[in-house]
């Protein structure tokens, strides 16, 4: 089970009342609701394995330099020596560190990488695996690693962590008309403005599905373009002849990375604490027992 942790700490501080605060008054909504969560996830799929993946550049350079529209907008704070400053809540910043300190003092298996996305952990040891694999995500992009022949699939919640979409090829096919890399193809022609993708003008999500129904990929599209015999409407081969540069770099930026350089990690699901006395602290300070509780009893059954 690899988690999107981000999206899924986002999904817990927009769900959980930010009246939900540690004895010194400081709000812990995003950290209480992640540990309930994964208490929720152990409980229902019982995983061998369980990997908080994680965001070591939310934006990284080699995507902005093929897009420079690449998640612009979320930039709060350009910096010269690292990654920009992402546009996140004031009460949530400060809950990020501590949700690592807790999982860390649980033992489950914490992974990011310096110039990488949690998106390309994910691809990468999504890849690996020798067995089938449940990626817990509230972004539709990583719909491009499900591949039933794998046992590859997207759990993506609905409400909660209590009703899950499971997303295999059958609900991309019944949704999307793709299956996954297809989905690739599908969203960088779409465009996702919350990721700064421009798309491709005039193509939405339907017609982009149809494109490539009727094509097969993108370079079926995009040789269609140059196929004056094709049935492309005269518009939709107007705005894709003029958006070939925009075509010929986005598969590399919407894609995942599959072959990101993975520090050594142990991904078994703990059984116990790996740090008790630390735990013990932590639940203390942040007013955490009764989650941190609930979560050592679900690893423990």
């Amino acid at each position: 089970m690899l988690l999107d942790t981000a999206s899924l700490y986002f999904r817990a501080y927009f769900g959980v009342p930010e009246s939900v605060r540690a004895p010194d008054g400081t709000p812990v909504n995003a950290l209480r609701g992640l540990l309930e969560f994964i208490t929720r996830l152990v409980q229902d799929h019982r995983p061998d394995e369980l990997v908080a993946c994680m965001d070591a550049d939310w934006r990284p350079q080699w995507r902005v330099d093929l897009i420079p529209s690449y998640k612009a907008h979320r930039v709060a704070v350009e910096t010269e020596t690292g990654p920009d400053e992402e546009v996140v809540p004031d009460t949530l910043s400060p809950q990020v560190p501590i949700i690592e300190e807790v999982l860390d003092a649980f033992g489950i298996a914490r992974v990011g990488v310096a110039g990488y996305e949690a998106d390309d952990v994910i691809g990468t040891l999504a890849g690996r695996a020798s067995g089938p694999v449940d990626i817990v995500t509230g972004d539709r992009d990583l719909y491009q690693l499900v591949d039933d022949a794998r046992g590859v699939r997207v759990l993506y919640p609905l409400k909660g962590v209590g009703m899950m979409q499971t997303t295999d090829e059958a609900v991309l096919r019944e949704k999307y008309g793709v299956d996954g890399p297809g989905y690739v193809d599908l969203a960088l022609l779409r465009g996702d403005p919350s990721d700064g993708l421009p798309g491709v003008p005039g193509i939405g999500e339907k017609t982009a599905a149809k494109l490539l129904d009727a094509f097969g990929d993108l370079a079926g599209i995009m040789a269609a373009v140059d196929d004056p015999a094709s049935k492309l409407t005269p518009s939709q081969r107007k705005r894709l002849d003029e958006s070939r540069a925009y075509v010929a770099v986005a598969p590399k930026v919407v894609r995942v990375a599959g072959d990101v350089p993975l520090p050594g990690f142990d991904p078994a699901l703990p059984k116990r604490a790996r740090d008790p006395q630390r735990l013990e602290e932590l639940a203390v300070r942040w007013g955490l027992g009764r989650a941190v509780h609930r979560l050592l009893t679900e690893l423990g059954a």
